[in-house]
C-alpha cells in the first residue's frame, strides 16, 4: 500500500486475560479499496476493527487517518473521524422503531429542538431503499427477522457518510437476492471513494467484492494476497494452519426407528406477528440417527416451527400433532421441552442461547444444573469438569472459564451453545442456522460433530439458509414455503437447485433466471 493509505495500523496489540487477541498486526486500507479480512473465529478480526471503530481503547501500537495519528476514546470519536463498523452480533433497540435505531443519538431535529418524526421517517426509507430493502421505517426492529435487522444495521451504516466502513460478516444472514444488492451498495461506496474493511467466512464472497485480503492466525498476519489469484483449498489452509481435506464429513450412519413425527401443525397466536410466518400446516419426521434439514426463503416458517417444538412458540390455538418416541407431546417452555429430550440450539446465539456477562461455565451448565446438584446444592466440582470435557470435545478457545462468555469470539459463543445443549443429553437436536457467522475451520468441526453425533443415534432436525450444508449434511431435506412443506428430498439423489426450486416455486425460478 503506498504512504497515502487511508488507514494504517502499526504494531497493534491486544491481550484479553490469558488470549493474545492481536499480536504486532500491520493493517492497512486504501480510498475506494475494499480490503477483506479472513481468519478463524479467534483469529483476531473483530478485535482488530474494534480497536479502529474505537470500541476498545487500550491496546499498543499506533494507528494513522490519512496520515494523522489518533487514538479514539471510543465509537463516538471514530465516528467523528469517519469510520463506521457493521457489527456481526447486532447492536440495535428492539423495542425503538427502524428510523429511531438508525438516528440512535442523531436524532434529526426541527427548528424548535423537537424530533423531526417526518424527517427520520423520511430519510430512512430513503437510506433502506439504498440499502436494497422494502422496510416501514415506524416498524418495531424487535419484530423483524434477523435478516432485516442485519439489512437495517446496513443502512445505519450507510447514514454516517462515513469514508471507512468496517463490515464484520455483513451477509450472514441475508438471502442470495439480498446479497447481491449489497454488493451493488459496496460497488457504488467505492465509487464515492470510501474504503471498506470486509470480513467474512464465505470464501465466494471475497473474490467478488475484494481488491485485497488478509489473514489472520492467532492474532497474527499470515499473509495478504490477491483474491483472485488464491484457490479456495489454499486461502482455508493459511487460515487454519493444515489442509482441511473434506469440508462434509458425517458418515452414513443406519438411520434407526422413528423418533419425531410432526402431523399437520398449525399455530396462530393470539396477536399476529408482523414478519413472521408461524406454522400452517407442517408434517415431517426424524429418525433417530438422522439428520433432517429444514430449507425454504426468508419468511419460509423454519425459526417458527422449530420455535414451536421447543415450546418457546407465543400463546394460541394450536392443531395438529408433536409425537416423540411414539408419545404426543404440548410442549410449553424450554424446560418442558428439555425435560421431553428436545434441545435447541437458537439462530440469535446472543439474544437468546447466552447470558453474556456470565461466565463461561455458567453458560455451559445453565440447562444441566439438576445433573450436579442434590437437594439443592450445586457439585461445583462435578460442573466444572462437565464443562472442561464438553470444552475439550468442542476444541473451544478461551483463557479461562470463570472469564465472561462475552469476549468470546462469535465462533466460540457457538460453541459454547452447542456443549450447553449437549449436556441435557437431548434425544432431538433442533439447530437454527448452527455455522452462521463461524469460519471454514469451525464449520468442518461442527458438521465432523453433527456426524459424531448421528453415529450415536441423537436425530438432528437443521434449518440453514445455505444450500451446500443442506445437501452436504443432511440425509434428507424438508423444503418450506409459506408456514407449510412443499417437498422432501433425500440429499443422496438431489442437488441445490432441487432445492431453490420448491423453496421458491416454478414461476419465482423462472423470474430469477431472466434476471
Amino acid at each position: 500500500m503506498a504512504e497515502s493509505a487511508l488507514v494504517r495500523m502499526s504494531g497493534i496489540g491486544k491481550r484479553y486475560g490469558g488470549v493474545q487477541a492481536c499480536h504486532e498486526v500491520e493493517f492497512s486500507l486504501g480510498s475506494g479499496e475494499v480490503h477483506a479480512l479472513l481468519g478463524e473465529n479467534g483469529a483476531g478480526k473483530s478485535t482488530l476493527m474494534k480497536i479502529l471503530s474505537g470500541d476498545v481503547t487500550d491496546y499498543d501500537g499506533r494507528i494513522e487517518i490519512a496520515g494523522e495519528t489518533v487514538h479514539f476514546g471510543g465509537p463516538t470519536d471514530a465516528q467523528a473521524a469517519g469510520i463506521a463498523m457493521i457489527h456481526q452480533e447486532l447492536d440495535l433497540v428492539p423495542a425503538l422503531s427502524v428510523a429511531d435505531n438508525i438516528f440512535l443519538g442523531r436524532e434529526l431535529r426541527t427548528p424548535y429542538r423537537t424530533v423531526d418524526r417526518r424527517r427520520m421517517d423520511r430519510e430512512a426509507r430513503a437510506l433502506l431503499e439504498r440499502s436494497g430493502v422494502n422496510l416501514d421505517p415506524r416498524r418495531p426492529v424487535g419484530e423483524l427477522r434477523v435478516g432485516e435487522q442485519q439489512l437495517v444495521t446496513i443502512a445505519k451504516a450507510i447514514s454516517l457518510d462515513a469514508r471507512v466502513l468496517i463490515m464484520d460478516e455483513p451477509t450472514s444472514a441475508l438471502t442470495t437476492s439480498e446479497v447481491e444488492r449489497l454488493f451493488a451498495v459496496i460497488r457504488e461506496l467505492r465509487r464515492s471513494g470510501v474504503g471498506i474493511v470486509y470480513i467474512s467466512h464465505r470464501m465466494e464472497e471475497i473474490a467478488q467484492v475484494a481488491d485485497r485480503a488478509t489473514v489472520l492466525r492467532n492474532g497474527q498476519i499470515v499473509t495478504t494476497f490477491d483474491p483472485r489469484k488464491l484457490t479456495t483449498a489454499e486461502v482455508v489452509e493459511a487460515m487454519v494452519g493444515r489442509p482441511v481435506q473434506t469440508m462434509f464429513s458425517t458418515p452414513d450412519a443406519p438411520t434407526g426407528d422413528e423418533l419425531l413425527r410432526v402431523e399437520d401443525l398449525v399455530l396462530k397466536p393470539r396477536r399476529p406477528r408482523p414478519g413472521r410466518r408461524d406454522p400452517e400446516g407442517i408434517s415431517l419426521t426424524v429418525r433417530s440417527g438422522e439428520i433432517v434439514g429444514l430449507c425454504g426463503l426468508l419468511g419460509a416458517g423454519r425459526t417458527e416451527l422449530l420455535e414451536t417444538l421447543y415450546g418457546v412458540a407465543p400463546g394460541g390455538t394450536r392443531t395438529g400433532r408433536i409425537v416423540l418416541q411414539g408419545k404426543e407431546i404440548r410442549p410449553r417452555s424450554p424446560r418442558h421441552a428439555l425435560a421431553q429430550g428436545i434441545g435447541l440450539v437458537p439462530e440469535d446465539r446472543r439474544a437468546s442461547g447466552l447470558v453474556l456477562f456470565h461466565s463461561i461455565l455458567a453458560n455451559t451448565v445453565v440447562s444441566s444444573l439438576p445433573a450436579y446438584g442434590r437437594l439443592g446444592v450445586i457439585a461445583r466440582r462435578m460442573e466444572r469438569l462437565a464443562s472442561v470435557r464438553m470444552a475439550d470435545r468442542l476444541r473451544l478457545k478461551f483463557g479461562r472459564l470463570q472469564d465472561d462468555v462475552g469476549t468470546l469470539s462469535g465462533g466460540n459463543q457457538q460453541k459454547v451453545v452447542f456443549g450447553k445443549m449437549l449436556l441435557t443429553e437431548p434425544k432431538l437436536l433442533l439447530l437454527d442456522e448452527p455455522t452462521r457467522g463461524v469460519d471454514i475451520g469451525a464449520k468442518a468441526e461442527i458438521y465432523r460433530l453433527l456426524g459424531e453425533l448421528a453415529g450415536q443415534g441423537l436425530g438432528v432436525l437443521l434449518a440453514s439458509s445455505e444450500l451446500p450444508e443442506l445437501i452436504g449434511v443432511c440425509d434428507r431435506v424438508v423444503v418450506l414455503r409459506d408456514g407449510r412443506d412443499v417437498a422432501s428430498f433425500r440429499t443422496s439423489d438431489s442437488g441445490e437447485s432441487d432445492l431453490l426450486a420448491a423453496a421458491m416455486g416454478e414461476s419465482a425460478v423462472f423470474e430469477e433466471v431472466r434476471k
